[in-house]
């Protein structure tokens, strides 16, 4: 390993952590050479074009900041590796090397060589399962609760009093086998709290486990030298009662938010469907469902959900969500297409070879290249400020009531500091934001809205001003009507209008295509479409574009169209326009209406004002009232709201509103049953649930109060507790009780206040 390191200039390893890495035995060659298969190959790589291939690995040996660093050099150790990505919670890599000078067995290998073996069990692919590496906590639990018993049972001559010189010699040996039973559990059972603290202390850094780590020191030293000492009998009891209920107190944390956690349950993550082609008809069908072998068709600008075969079409994938590259990659029939790329050409027809994995949209989807620069919110603030103030402020506090009772009394001198490094507890106010917010998450994702993480919550309660597209947005495309204004179409010209419309993922084509479905889809070749402004395409030898009146017409400027219609051109000639009869949404008057009481809201349409009137008395005025906007005048609109000092929500269908929902505080897309998934939004909404829009706001700042009120709640306990405790009136055993008793509580307050508004509310 160090010959490794050396001979690559990364000895800096070892500078990071004293003990770095893992100890490991060397694996044979051939023990990785089922990865020279190309279908197994093909089972763990999540994407692959001509210039790199990309592999995520399980690594469960991921452990301290050196693992980190050595894995994130990877590409020093071959020129093969390209990049590798640490994500140090989830103890993942993704690795994106060039497979023509390095193999995927090679990569393995490497990681082999340097320690970090990855976890490869093909039959985890088809579930995503992963071992639990949660294991250990049983294990030291058990541990734990069988030592803190029998010490216990082992001290009872000294909880009754016995003091015959022949119970005596039973005091001795009772204490020597307490001091055997201790050992095993601080030295394993609380070893998580002793590193972390040490840990800590290397970096300079007082973290919270440092009051714990002092509290079981001085726990174990103290009632080691009365046991050698023959002066008492120490108090191994309480410090296996104290270790024992600090990791209770951690299995309920681990337990409740696996629970809460909704990410982790993929199935009902995203509200997003596919077209699957079932005996030639069209079937929506949610990502769930989706089966190995289903044929599913891709329209332009939809995203690719599994990796599958091209069987129809011709494909142009952007790939810019996986590789951060926009270039398009044009593939052929047979070729190999994988999740998360997004067609740009015509319609496609695909054969799904793998399961989706909603899992692998939702790393898409936090990709740190659509991570919003937010600053942290007042209540994330807050916990980082008391985390930095507390230990501080215990270690004072003990080392006060140390020296107060130390010239008084020994023992209570001892049970005192011990009680108050164990007693105090800023866990609370750690624990009240990812739990309460983790529960409003799990709460709206039963309502089909799905937030990005729990920091939408603190964006979403500070917005000030709300930002709505229309089409597709405030307006139901579903059971809007068309109108036809023009010469009569024959039944030939409407089915080339027909097979060009189905292409497009736009709610106006989508409109058209509902319309006209009765007549017969023709190929579709050399399709294009210009965002904001229409489609074009060959049919059968006719040229075919439909769009807005300035598309088909360049003379006609933006101010001259008066109307919202979709024009049709037929081989350079102007046939007529569908004017479009739109229905607001269900309840719309009401959200507007509710989010006024607290803020602006105004409206960026790419429409036509032909619906101007209508929607003034709904806004308030015309000052807020914007139409005929491009994306880019958008995305400028909302830079110059926030250089007013707003915080901006835009709302919109994600098709043309990307830079404006990547540039707003918080992007919320409202979808029907169509995949209209961006990595630039926050907050994915289903358009059935319109009408909870204002709770989505509402509930938001209700969540922040929650979190104040846990942090008075822990305030409240860790003042009360600690009179007790500099007193010398608490016990360490007690206080073992109380500090993971205080956890358990702000995490039930949190996850039960929440969910209790929610059913005042009417969110469940």
């Amino acid at each position: 390993m160090y010959s490794i390191l050396d001979e690559n200039g990364l000895c800096n390893y070892y500078d990071l952590n004293e003990v770095a890495g893992i100890s490991q035995k060397m694996k044979s060659k051939q023990e990785y050479a089922f990865l020279d298969d190309a279908e197994t190959i093909n089972r763990l790589i999540s994407y692959a074009d001509d210039t790199q291939t990309k592999v995520l690995f399980y690594i469960p040996q991921i452990h301290c900041s050196s693992c980190l660093w050595l894995l994130e050099k990877l590409h020093l150790l071959n020129d093969g590796i390209l990049s590798s990505r640490v994500d140090f919670l989830k103890k993942e890599v993704q690795v994106a090397f060039d497979q023509t000078r390095v193999s995927l067995r090679e990569v393995v290998e490497i990681l082999a060589m340097i320690g970090y073996a990855p976890h490869i069990q093909l039959n985890d692919l088809e579930t995503g399962n992963k071992p639990v590496t949660e294991k250990s906590l049983y294990y030291k639990l058990g541990l734990a609760g069988f030592a803190f018993g029998n010490i216990m049972l082992l001290s009872f001559p000294e909880y009754l009093g016995l003091g015959t010189p022949a119970e005596g010699t039973f005091h001795s040996f009772f204490g020597f086998v307490n001091l055997a039973l201790i050992l095993p559990v601080v030295l394993y059972s609380g070893q998580d709290y002793l590193r972390s603290a040490w840990q800590g202390l290397k970096q300079r850094h007082l973290n919270i486990d440092v009051p714990v780590s002092l509290g079981i020191l001085a726990l174990f030293f103290r009632s080691t030298y009365e046991i050698l000492s023959q002066t008492g009998a120490g108090y191994m009891d309480s410090l296996a009662g104290l270790i024992f209920f600090l990791l209770i107190g951690k299995w309920f944390q681990q337990t409740t938010y696996a629970r809460i956690a909704f990410d982790r349950d993929f199935k009902s993550y995203f509200p997003i469907a596919c077209t699957v082609l079932v005996d030639g008809l069209e079937k929506q069908v949610t990502l769930d469902k989706l089966e190995q072998g289903d044929l599913v068709q891709i329209r332009h600008g939809e995203l690719i959900p599994a990796d599958a075969l091209l069987v129809r079409g011709k494909a142009k994938i952007d790939y810019s969500f996986v590789t951060g590259e926009a270039a398009l990659i044009e593939k052929g029939i047979g070729d190999r297409l994988f999740a998360g790329g997004r067609q740009m050409g015509g319609i496609i027809e695909i054969s799904v070879t793998k399961k989706v994995s909603n899992s692998y949209l939702t790393q898409l989807w936090n990709d740190h290249a659509f991570t919003k620069a937010n600053e942290k919110g007042k209540a994330n603030v807050i916990a980082d400020r008391v985390a930095a103030f507390f230990t501080w402020a215990i270690l004072i506090i003990a080392s006060i009531t140390l020296f107060y009772w130390l010239p008084r009394d020994v023992a209570i001198a001892v049970n005192a500091f011990t009680a108050v490094l164990i007693v105090a507890c800023p866990c609370a106010v750690a624990l009240s934001i990812p739990f309460t917010f983790g529960n409003v998450v799990r709460i709206f994702a039963r309502k089909g809205i799905y937030f990005k993480n729990v920091q939408v919550i603190e964006a979403l309660a500070q917005i000030s001003h709300v930002v709505f597209d229309k089409t597709g947005t405030i307006t139901n495309v579903q059971s809007a009507q068309l109108k036809y204004d023009g010469s009569t179409l024959s039944d030939d010209e409407k089915s080339l209008v027909y097979s060009l419309a189905r292409h497009s993922n736009h709610p106006l084509s989508r409109q058209i295509e509902t319309h006209l479905c009765a007549f017969q889809a023709l190929p579709v070749y050399d399709f294009q479409e210009v965002k904001g402004k229409g489609i074009s395409g060959t049919i059968d030898g006719h040229f075919i574009r439909i769009g807005s009146q300035q598309f088909i017409n360049d003379s006609v400027s933006a101010t001259e169209s008066k109307k919202q219609s979709v024009y049709i051109e037929i081989d350079h000639a102007i046939k007529g326009s569908f004017l479009q009869e739109n229905e607001y949404r269900h309840g719309l008057s009401g959200v507007l209406s509710k989010i006024q009481k607290w803020g602006h809201i105004s409206l960026l349409s790419g429409d036509h004002d032909a619906e101007k009137e209508n929607l003034l008395p709904l806004f308030g005025g015309s000052s807020g009232l914007h139409f005929k906007q491009r994306p880019e005048q958008k995305l400028e609109h909302i830079k110059h709201l926030q250089e007013d000092f707003h915080q901006i929500a835009m709302i919109g269908d994600g098709l043309n509103d990307a830079g404006a929902l990547s540039q707003s505080n918080v992007g919320i897309v409202i979808t029907e049953d169509t995949s209209n998934f961006t990595p630039a939004c926050d907050v994915i909404m289903d358009a059935k649930h319109f009408e909870k829009l204002p709770k989505l706001f509402s509930f938001s700042r209700l969540s922040i109060k929650l979190v104040y009120a846990a942090y008075l709640i822990a305030l409240i306990y860790n003042i009360v507790g600690l009179s007790f405790a500099v007193r010398g009136a608490l016990s360490p055993v007690i206080a073992a009780i109380l500090m993971p008793l205080s956890s358990v509580s702000i995490v039930l307050f949190g996850v039960g206040a929440s969910t209790y508004f929610a059913y005042r509310k009417g969110l469940f």
